[in-house]
């Protein structure tokens, strides 16, 4: 038989020894879970009794007041009219203010309600 047609065997030098084949890293599989609160939580201008999306606890939410655009806007309005007496009136009325309500086991922000 002839050995035309065949390929010849690899040369190799004596005491090579052959780079070892590239070995992809094994695969992980990464699992993320999300959590879902309710996307509307019924809060007014006082405190409201709740289920807290963060700890899951029955509370009665902490109420703070905070001042708004709308709050400055009437103090501003008052100012212009010359009723500078009346212009700290919508910093002391709640109603000019957002009600922010905050759960008192945990501190997690709930939600706010604006008039």
């Amino acid at each position: 038989m002839s050995d035309f047609g065949k390929n010849p065997p690899p040369y190799t030098q004596p005491g090579y020894t052959p780079a070892q084949t590239y070995q992809p890293p094994p695969t992980t599989e990464t699992v993320i879970i999300q959590t879902t609160s309710p996307a509307f939580v019924p809060v007014s201008n006082e405190p409201t009794r709740i289920t807290c999306p963060s700890c899951h606890a029955q509370v009665l939410t902490k109420v703070e007041h905070q001042a708004t655009t709308r709050t400055h806007c009437w103090a501003l309005i008052l100012c212009i009219l010359f009723c500078w007496p009346c212009v700290c009136a919508p910093y002391c009325m709640k109603s000019c203010q957002s009600a922010n309500h905050y759960c008192p086991n945990c501190d997690a922000y709930i939600g706010s309600y604006q008039n």
